[in-house]
């Protein structure tokens, strides 16, 4: 793991947030504990939320309502569901988060003490997966840890295929191979491929695992074995 004066990047799963029950409150609350542990111990975070269900269902509730929506305006969907979670997630850590949640990028954060910051979705094109990417670059972070609704990434679907193999470390050409180079709104990959191509190019390091299982998150931020795919250059 990085130094610890280095902030680390948490890419949050919309669906770890927004289920198809509603909010996890019970996943949000053990999530603040250890949060605010590492906080105490003199970590940082930046705190990339995604769109989850709520995404979906207003992605699905304009499909059904006129037929068809354009990739820009499901983008726009997804882009503003992100932010709605981005701000429960920021009211959570209010005493301990900046007060602006990072909704344009180009709008770099001036010096701050508090030691955890939030961000939500940017623009269409891309995933908050990308902003992640954006958010190591800019302030200084070498690993990002998405957190998703998966263990390990898989060279094929393991809901699809029973034969699927594990892969716990591959290069970004790899990862590319595995995901295409195109992005599509609701895209069912583990990191969509706007942000391997950024993820490539600037080196990063991104851990893909399980962000229900807690303990195996504070295994990687600690430097201890974990389960979880590691990309890299």
């Amino acid at each position: 793991m990085e130094s610890s004066n280095a902030p680390l990047v948490l890419s949050l799963g919309g669906s770890l947030v927004s289920t198809k029950e509603g909010i996890d409150t019970a996943f949000l609350k053990e999530f603040n504990q250890m949060v605010r542990k590492f906080v105490k111990g003199g970590r940082k975070f930046f705190i990339v939320v995604g769109g989850g269900r709520l995404c979906r269902d207003y992605r699905d509730a304009g499909q059904e309502t006129i037929g068809e929506v354009t990739d820009i305006d499901l983008d726009w969907l997804g882009v503003h569901a992100t932010r709605v979670n981005a701000h429960l997630i920021r009211t959570i850590f209010k005493d301990i988060a900046h007060p602006r949640i990072i909704e344009n990028y180009e709008k770099k954060l001036k010096p701050h003490a508090e030691p955890v910051v939030i961000a939500a979705g940017w623009k269409p094109g891309w995933s908050t997966d990308y902003d992640a990417v954006l958010l190591s670059k800019d302030y200084g972070a070498t690993i990002i840890i998405n957190m998703s609704d998966i263990d390990y990434v898989y060279d094929k679907d393991p809901k699809m295929h029973a034969d699927a193999t594990i892969i716990e470390k591959m290069s970004w050409n790899e990862f590319e191979k595995l995901v295409g180079t195109k992005w599509s709104p609701g895209a069912n990959v583990p990191f969509d491929p706007v942000a391997c191509a950024l993820a490539k190019k600037l080196g990063s390091t991104v851990i893909i695992t399980n962000g229900r299982n807690l303990s195996n998150l504070e295994n990687i931020i600690n430097g201890k074995k974990f389960i979880g795919t590691v990309i890299t250059s």
